[in-house]
């Protein structure tokens, strides 16, 4: 969250100045139009109808546009953003209200985090575990959906709606780059390594088809349901070529060591195409947890009483780690431990490395309370919270009531030591639960954005790519440099080509397709100019060079590798911005 954090500090900066400004003038950064005084309600033209003309007026009068004008709607969202950024606070305070939804979209950013990490992940890993997929397909599946999950439901949410399918085109491409580049390069800089070949080539290959398929639907401005459709399937063929790959991979493996005995078995999870072979000691999430629990199991029975298992179970804080972790990291769990405790109310989670999976009686049973009523209540931003059933019974409470009996059920069917036989389906609650909130969070993100745009006449493309994409990759570069440090450099920079494949061809696919069922046609890109050329342009490029110079250099990324494509990022970012405020241009 530290670059979030600072961009957001650069736009309250940013904003503070050009609001101040505005106060006593107007600046514009839309074509024809440049410095000029206030202008008056009466002086614009009533057929103006673009929210982004809010910045025209005075401050006074910008209230009464937003309240007038229907394209400041802003409808799928819980909040009305401009309307909270003009009309909330007085005229004169306007640049607090932007500083109070900067922190706002902290937090935001930290809801899509916790919600993807502690419950999202876990659930579906339960389900994965549940249904018996092999490693690869799990990969490719249900990890690179849980990795990729707010990026993809920003995306969709984005593209949904043209005008702001920009925020979408941004943050892919941009956290594309980001990942190929300063995660890559990072990774490659704390541990110097030999990538696995083959794995690299066809992860490369594939995000490379894909960036220039999207390169061509935005140039054509629309898609149809076909290629649609065809674009999803592209992500279909990926997943039968990593798991034919994987298959063909073992089989060589197994026949060259056919016949030969007492061959100690050395796992090799470096390679995305090995992922079958047997955990690393070490990694092994499962046997940590066993091993550190044992440590503190109590020498004599003891058994806990129902209302301390709901208390435990809704504490996120560990004890032990507490006393153990510097305060830096105290600092943040206090700040995140009232989101954790409203999360865990209401969202189960199955733990499959864990001896009772996570079972926890009376709180899975308030889960049958919590979780369907949270669905309802922010499903597509509280759209049928308000149904009323014949008009007069309002469909909350008939899920209040329907949650409530299944509660008592399962409370009065199980024990607090036992987890009972339809304990996995808890996890497919979860998963249901937290994709929503994932979804209604990203909605408001996008929401939020958006209004940022308007405010500081920043296009929907370069919020995309630094503040949407940054947010939501800011987690694989720590996690990634982590995971490299631990000695398994191949898989961090595995996990930079796999996830984004996953998160471009869904995003973009499944975003179309839900434009396409709004709207009932062909699913529409609007360009903003020639910073949407410069993303996929930047991208392409970037993948072009590694698939020439990796094989070059005998697959091996050292420090110089890793250095170029940290240049490299920085100087698409200048020239990203550069051509935001039309320093660069056509």
């Amino acid at each position: 969250m530290s670059a979030s954090g600072f961009l957001a500090l650069l736009l309250v900066l940013l904003s503070s100045g050009r609001l101040l400004a505005s106060g006593t003038g107007n600046f514009s950064t839309q074509p024809g139009v440049g410095l000029a005084g206030p202008t008056s309600l009466a002086m614009m033209s009533e057929s103006s109808d673009e929210c982004d003309r809010v910045m025209n007026y005075s401050a006074a009068e910008r209230c009464a546009f937003v309240k007038r004008t229907p394209d400041c709607s802003m409808e799928d969202g819980f909040i009305n953003y401009l309307r909270l950024a003009f009309c909330l606070l007085p005229p004169n305070l306007t640049p607090l209200s932007i500083t109070l939804c900067m922190v706002w979209l902290l937090v935001l950013f930290l809801i899509l985090g916790l919600t993807a990490s502690k419950f999202f992940c876990p659930n579906l890993s339960a389900i994965s575990s549940t249904l018996h997929c092999s490693h690869n397909v799990a990969g490719v599946t249900f990890l690179a959906l849980g990795n990729g999950a707010p990026d993809i439901f920003s995306a969709m949410a984005a593209i949904s709606h043209p005008h702001t399918a920009g925020l979408a085109v941004g943050a892919l491409f941009g956290a594309g780059i980001f990942v190929t580049t300063v995660v890559a390069g990072s990774v490659a800089l704390v541990k110097p390594f030999a990538v696995a070949s083959r794995p690299f080539l066809r992860d490369v290959i594939f995000y490379m088809i894909a960036v220039f398929w999207t390169f061509d639907i935005l140039y054509r401005g629309t898609i149809t349901m076909g290629e649609t459709l065809g674009y999803l399937f592209l992500y279909v063929v990926y997943v039968l070529t990593v798991v034919i790959s994987s298959f063909i991979y073992n089989w060589q493996k197994n026949s060259a060591t056919n016949g030969i005995q007492h061959v100690p078995h050395i796992p090799e999870l470096n390679s995305s195409d090995s992922s079958d072979d047997d955990d690393v000691p070490g990694m092994s999430g499962g046997t940590i947890q066993q091993e550190y629990e044992s440590e503190y199991r109590p020498l004599l029975p003891y058994s806990e009483s129902t209302s301390e298992i709901l208390l435990s179970s809704l504490n996120p804080v560990d004890n032990r780690k507490w006393r153990r972790k510097p305060w830096t990291w105290k600092v943040v769990k206090v700040v995140k431990t009232p989101l954790e405790v409203l999360l865990l109310l209401c969202v189960p989670v199955v733990d499959p490395d864990k001896e009772d999976r996570n079972w926890r009686r009376p709180l899975n049973s308030l889960h049958m309370i919590t979780a369907p009523l949270l669905c309802v209540l922010i499903f597509q931003s509280g759209a049928y919270g308000g149904v009323m059933i014949q008009g007069e019974f309002p469909v909350w409470l008939l899920i209040l009531l329907l949650g409530m009996f299944l509660a008592a059920i399962v409370f009065c069917t199980t024990t607090n030591d036992h987890p009972p036989k339809y304990h996995p389906l808890f996890a497919f609650l979860g998963f249901v639960v937290s994709a929503v909130l994932i979804s209604a969070t990203a909605s408001e993100v996008v929401s939020l954005l958006h209004m940022l745009g308007v405010v500081l006449s920043l296009s929907n493309t370069v919020l995309g790519l630094t503040l949407l994409a940054w947010g939501n990759s800011i987690g694989d570069l720590f996690s990634d440099i982590t995971i490299a440090r631990q000695g398994y450099p191949r898989m961090a920079i595995a996990a930079c080509f796999g996830g984004i494949i996953f998160n471009m061809l869904f995003g973009v696919g499944l975003g179309c397709l839900m434009q396409m069922y709004e709207t009932h046609s062909s699913a529409q890109f609007e360009s903003e100019g020639l910073l949407t050329w410069i993303l996929p342009g930047a991208l392409g490029l970037s993948l072009v060079l590694s698939f020439l110079i990796v094989p070059l250099t005998q697959f091996h990324l050292g420090r110089s590798y890793g250095v170029f494509l940290l240049v490299f990022y920085c100087i698409f970012l200048l020239i990203a911005l550069l051509t935001e405020f039309r320093i660069i241009h056509t």
